[in-house]
C-alpha cells in the first residue's frame, strides 16, 4: 500500500534548512494497512481506473484517507442547504464555518501544510482570516 511521507528525508544529497517542512513523497509498503484498508484502496483504484477519462485527477483519495486516519477530528457537521429566499442565520453561518474548518483540519499534515494536487486551502484561508478581522470575530 502506498503511504505519503511528509517532512521526512535522509541521504547525503538531500539537504534542508527547515526540517523538510512541506516536503512530501510517496513510499510503497506491501504489508502496510489492514485488510479492510487495502480493500478500500483497491476499490478506489478500480473506480479511478474506470473513470479516468471522465475525471483526470485522482482527487488525492489515498492521501485523504491516510490523513483522516492520522487526524481524527470527529464527525464533520452536515451541510446546510440554503436558497435565495431563505435568510441566512448566525447558526447557519457558524455550522458552515465549523464544517469547513473541520474538513481542512482533517486533511492538514503534521507539519502544517495541506498536501495535495492543488493549493486550494492556501488560496482560500488567508481571505477568510482577513474577513474575520474586518467583522471582528475570533477564528
Amino acid at each position: 500500500m502506498w503511504k505519503l511521507k511528509i517532512a521526512d528525508g535522509e541521504g547525503q544529497w538531500l539537504t534542508t534548512t527547515n526540517g523538510h517542512v512541506g516536503r512530501q513523497h510517496w513510499e510503497f509498503d506491501a504489508e502496510a494497512g489492514t485488510a479492510e484498508e487495502r480493500a478500500q484502496v483497491e476499490t478506489m483504484r478500480q473506480n479511478f481506473n474506470k473513470n479516468r477519462f471522465r475525471f483526470k485527477q485522482s482527487a488525492d483519495l489515498l492521501m485523504r484517507m491516510q490523513l483522516r486516519k492520522e487526524n481524527p477530528r470527529g464527525q464533520i457537521p452536515l451541510a446546510i442547504k440554503v436558497n435565495e429566499v431563505v435568510e441566512i442565520t448566525e447558526e447557519t453561518m457558524t455550522t458552515t464555518l465549523r464544517r469547513a474548518i473541520s474538513y481542512y483540519s482533517t486533511i492538514q499534515a503534521h507539519d502544517g501544510h495541506w498536501p495535495s494536487e492543488s493549493a486550494g486551502p492556501l488560496f482560500f484561508l488567508p481571505p477568510l482570516e482577513n474577513i474575520a478581522r474586518v467583522v471582528e470575530t475570533e477564528t
